[in-house]
């Protein structure tokens, strides 16, 4: 069972409420979820309408099972400072270096610095354990950065592990790597019907593969519902005019000559629609991957579509077996 479940997407994917939606679905039973966020935006903090998270592990959600959601919003500059407490016992002269900009310093410049402590962080709260040797966490969520850049950030503790020999920054590094590359890491990519999101899914995979990177779900997000048959879809795409005026004069529409144009147009497109979106399921059956989809949130994403979305992710599986 992978229990550090990491999700990725092209930018206005969705991949931020797929990944809510999936700690969701996975705190069932009373177990307990973190969600974590990485990138800044406090768009977890958002989608449950809660306020900005800060640096520490809050309670934001309960599920029907009595599960837990816990987030995190890791900043980089507290996660330097930990980091530096935790091995170097520096303590108050930790914080005077924040004071001196000298960890803002080390969080946006020093090449990879960054990346290393944001996954750190996270492969920590995978591995805690409470005074039982229980697991805090049964599993640990987090909202990646975009699939251009995922395999990079995944894999800059391999990259760090290599400069740095020997000491507690290549023994950090080499502890990270053994998680990510392990069966207890999952990573879903998240991409729309769309043929640039499904060019750039397939893109990401290669290079997560390529990197050893355990590749977890294909997450079909926003998929809008087929409104017609198939026979009312060649209709439309063939736009049989005739047809259409008698159909509407015998449902007892006035002014129906006038109404045929703008409808075989609509249907010309949704058929159009229809036709691309089963190209780009083509592709991505041909990934070799498990696949999930999840519906077009019409109204926004409010806290009841976010537990919708996790009984859809259920439905379909996610969330049980060893790629979930």
């Amino acid at each position: 069972m992978s229990r550090f479940q990491v999700v990725s997407g092209k930018g206005g994917t969705g991949k931020t409420t797929v990944a809510a939606a999936l700690a969701l679905a996975l705190a069932t039973e009373g177990r307990r979820t973190l969600l974590v966020e990485v990138e800044g935006r406090q768009g977890i903090a958002q989608l449950f309408g809660a306020d900005a998270l800060p640096y520490e592990e809050r309670k934001i959600a309960v599920t029907p099972g009595g599960g837990e959601v816990h987030a995190l919003a890791i900043d980089a500059e507290q996660a330097l400072l930990d980091y530096l407490q935790m091995f170097y016992k520096l303590g108050g002269a930790g914080r005077a270096l924040k004071k001196l900009g000298a960890i803002d310093f080390a969080t946006t410049i020093a090449p990879g610095v960054r990346d290393v402590l944001l996954t750190g962080k996270a492969c920590e709260a995978v591995r805690r354990k409470d005074r039982q040797g229980r697991f805090v966490y049964d599993y640990v969520i987090m909202d990646a950065p975009p699939t251009g850049r995922i395999t990079r950030f995944l894999n800059v503790n391999d990259e760090v592990a290599g400069l740095a020999r020997i000491g507690p920054i290549h023994n950090q590094a080499q502890a990270v790597m053994r998680v990510l590359k392990s069966p207890q890491t999952a990573v879903h990519l998240v991409t729309l019907l769309e043929e640039m999101p499904v060019q750039e899914t397939a893109d990401g995979i290669a290079e997560l593969r390529a990197a050893d990177l355990p590749v977890g779900r294909v997450i079909v997000n926003m998929v809008r519902p087929h409104l017609v048959d198939e026979e009312t879809l060649r209709t439309g795409a063939t736009g049989r005019r005739k047809e259409i005026a008698k159909a509407l004069t015998r449902a007892g529409v006035t002014g129906s000559a006038a109404l045929v144009r703008p409808l075989i147009e609509q249907a010309s497109e949704h058929a159009q629609r229809v036709g691309l979106e089963r190209e780009q399921r083509a592709v991505l059956a041909g990934l070799g991957l498990p696949t999930a989809e999840l519906p077009l949130v019409g109204d926004g994403v409010s806290l009841a579509a976010l537990h919708d979305l996790a009984t859809e992710l259920r439905k379909q599986g996610v969330g049980e077996g060893a790629d979930a």
